[in-house]
């Protein structure tokens, strides 16, 4: 799911305090209904009285600003994307098998399918990994990829290393160094519950998300960000208010995307088209393995 233009080019980082917030006092989730919330002005502006924070930006002169606007209309899109949209995506164990196994067969693929490190009956492939790893290789021909990261991703000016991410992620294209695009895929088909290991995958790619902001503004350079996440169960039942920051991580500009589930069989051909153009057009200025243009 590709951020909404409205939100992501029409926000500052003061919107987005307000978003949390907002979220965090009001809640993410009714309890009773099990929806996400649409929080309205009157409980906003009650939250902020008994909190004593200013209500100008909300309301002035008994009318609602355009601020307040936009953050209603916001919190009413949340919702509806992640209701009607992202939880029809979301996959649970026997879908997200029966996908790969379709996959599997249709391509053969030769690339690197990962296991799930658990044992027992859990120590089966991690699908959704093998999944997008498959439709990777079948869109990306012969290009180099990398399906799993062994290093941290690095980037270089003048043959120099000038920039690292802080921690590695789960894959890049064309390399780990100076890469055009890199995901993270968290899938948690065999939890029970909603740990801080699952919660800890979230704010590590906002860590990402920051690093690669600053990478992009002084370098000068187009990086694709992504986060590629499945598990109805732990999503959606366990998880939905970490649905929401997601949601709001890609709206801050700090995701490229967010692809939920089985939504990486539509999105995956379409964004490695922009890679492979890139790469193309840039090809003639760098060693992907080395350095950007001097």
């Amino acid at each position: 799911m590709k951020p909404n233009p409205k939100y992501l080019n029409n926000t500052t980082p003061e919107f987005w305090a307000n978003v949390k917030v907002i979220s965090q006092k009001l809640g993410y989730v009714d309890r009773k209904t099990k929806k996400i919330k649409v929080h309205n002005l009157d409980q906003i502006i009650g939250l902020y009285k008994k909190m004593n924070f200013r209500t100008n930006k909300l309301i002035f002169n008994n009318e609602i600003t355009e601020f307040g606007k936009l953050l209603i209309d916001y919190f009413e899109y949340r919702a509806d994307a992640l209701e009607n949209q992202v939880q029809h995506y979301l996959m649970d164990l026997d879908e997200a098998k029966n996908l790969f196994d379709y996959l599997y067969d249709k391509y053969q693929p030769q690339c690197e399918i990962p296991m799930n490190k658990q044992g027992g009956e859990k120590g089966v492939q991690n699908y959704f990994t093998g999944i997008v790893n498959i439709l990777l290789e079948v869109n990306i021909g012969e290009y180099d990829i990398k399906y799993s990261a062994s290093e941290l991703t690095a980037f270089t000016l003048n043959k120099v290393p000038f920039r690292s991410l802080s921690r590695r992620v789960d894959g890049s294209f064309p390399s780990v160094i100076n890469p055009i695009a890199l995901w993270e895929i968290k899938e948690y088909y065999h939890t029970k519950t909603f740990g801080s290991r699952v919660a800890d995958g979230v704010y590590e790619t906002q860590l990402d998300g920051l690093e690669l902001n600053e990478v992009r503004k002084t370098l000068d350079k187009n990086i694709y960000h992504y986060l590629m996440i499945d598990s109805k169960f732990t999503w959606w039942k366990l998880g939905r208010s970490y649905l929401c920051r997601i949601f709001d991580m890609m709206h801050m500009g700090l995701l490229t995307e967010a692809m939920f589930g089985k939504e990486v069989v539509d999105r995956i051909p379409i964004i490695t088209k922009d890679w492979i153009q890139d790469y193309e057009r840039l090809k003639d200025f760098r060693d992907f393995n080395i350095n950007y243009p001097l």
